[in-house]
Parts: structure tokens; sequence; C-alpha cells
């Protein structure tokens, strides 16, 4: 499990996160949503030490996150960032090669090569893996990295918008494989997503945040009622079911 207590966070004297107390289970999906600036990507950040805490702990598995030595918790716990950068050219299959360096440390195993090209197979990018990042779209760079962080075999997945840039078909084979990870590895993963009817459809709790705090935690069906959807989006919604999902339709 993954807890924060009284997690406050900032980028300047105005904190972004608030006083965050929250319990991530040891598996499952869990999707954060809320309005842009709710401060669920710095969050996420705060939870794999890309960004420090002004107040307040995070323990993964009962280990405070600082106690941790990097390589060790980097086998743990995976973070995919929303906005990815590199200053060196490399092939896909160079990228994701990169998720299995806490396991190998550059010296690839046949195992290690098994994992990268199932994870290459998984994001539908094995026939790209000799392609060079700058020659893809928008939509296959970004599934290359997730394919990177999925190499890197952590139980917890923090995920940042993994669905941006990609068309409906590769979204909803994403989905559909996050899912399928959960249910039969046992992983855990947490995942930031816009769309709120598409974490409503495949997590299993929400973590609903509006100004840095959360406002609601619970089942889709728990979080997803227009009293909460207008709390936390300032939106009046209908809420229907379709396929036994809740699905919200803004009014107009």
């Amino acid at each position: 499990m993954i807890s924060l207590t009284n997690v406050t966070m900032s980028y300047t004297s105005s904190p972004v996160v608030r006083d965050v107390c929250l319990n991530l289970p040891e598996s499952g999906m869990t999707a954060l949503i809320g309005a842009n600036g709710a401060g669920k990507s710095t969050l996420l950040s705060g939870i794999g030490r890309l960004h420090p805490l002004d107040a307040g702990d995070v323990c993964v598995d009962g280990v405070a996150v600082p106690e941790w030595k990097p390589r060790e918790l980097a086998k743990r716990l995976a973070i995919l960032r929303q906005e990815n950068h590199l200053s060196v050219r490399l092939s896909v299959a160079e990228l994701v090669a990169l998720g299995r360096h806490p396991h190998s440390a550059g010296s690839l195993t046949s195992r290690d090569e098994e994992i990268v090209d199932d994870a290459l197979r998984s994001v539908d990018m094995a026939d790209l893996s000799h392609r060079f990042l700058d020659e893809l779209s928008g939509g296959q760079r970004q599934r290359a990295f997730i394919a990177m962080t999925l190499a890197q075999d952590a139980h917890y997945l923090l995920l940042d918008e993994p669905l941006a840039s990609l068309d409906l078909h590769h979204a909803r084979e994403m989905m559909r494989h996050l899912r399928r990870i959960c249910d039969e590895r046992g992983v855990s993963v947490i995942i930031v997503l816009h769309d709120i009817n598409t974490a409503a459809t495949y997590a299993d709790s929400l973590v609903a945040m509006r100004d840095g705090r959360v406002i609601a935690v619970g089942s889709p069906d728990e979080v997803m009622t227009p009293p909460t959807l207008a709390d936390v989006f300032d939106v009046e919604t209908t809420v229907v079911h379709v396929d036994g999902h809740p699905v919200a339709i803004a009014r107009p």
C-alpha cells in the first residue's frame, strides 16, 4: 500500500497540494480525477519522489519514500510523467530497454529482452521497435514511453495522463491492457485521467481532487454523483449507467 499523511506541496509560496491524507491500495486501479490545476499531477510526482514535499509523509509498503534506496524503489514503483523529453536520439527499443535499468543496470539479460518485447507488443509497437523516437507521431511516442514504464515491471504504476495523444482505438486498448495487468498480476495502477467516464469504466476507485485537496474517495458509483461532480468541476451533470458503469453527461 502507498499511504500519504498530511502531504502538502507547492511550486511557489502557494500550496498546490494541501494536507492530503490517502491510502492507495496494493492492487487494482485507482484514478485521480479533477479539473485542471487540481493538484493531481503534482501529487503523483510527490509519490514518485520527483517533487519535494513541503510537509507530510509518503510511505510505500510501510517504508517512507526517502528511506528507500533509489534503485530498490524503482523496482517497486514506476512513474510516467505527463511530459517526457530526451536529449539523446534513441530507437523505440532502446527507450523501452531503459525501463529495465533498475534490474539489469544496463546489461540486458535474455529475460530482460523478453520483458522489453512483451512491453512493446502490449502497446502495439513491436513493428516500430527500430524506429527513432523523433520519427514517430505524438501518439506513437506516448505509447513508447508507456511501454518503457511497463518494462520496469514494478508493482505500483503511476501514470500521469497516459492517454494523451492516443486515438480512440489505442486509448481503449491501453485501458484494457492496464485493467488486465491489474487483474492478472495483482499490481496497483494509479492513473491521472481527465476523461471521468473512462476513469469510471475501468478503475476500481476514484479520488476526486479540487484546489489541491481530496474531495471524495470511493467506487465509481460513490463518486460519480451529480452533487460530487458539481463540487469538483462546477458543472451540473446527469449520471446514467451504460453496461453497468456510471456515465456523466454535462447539462447544456
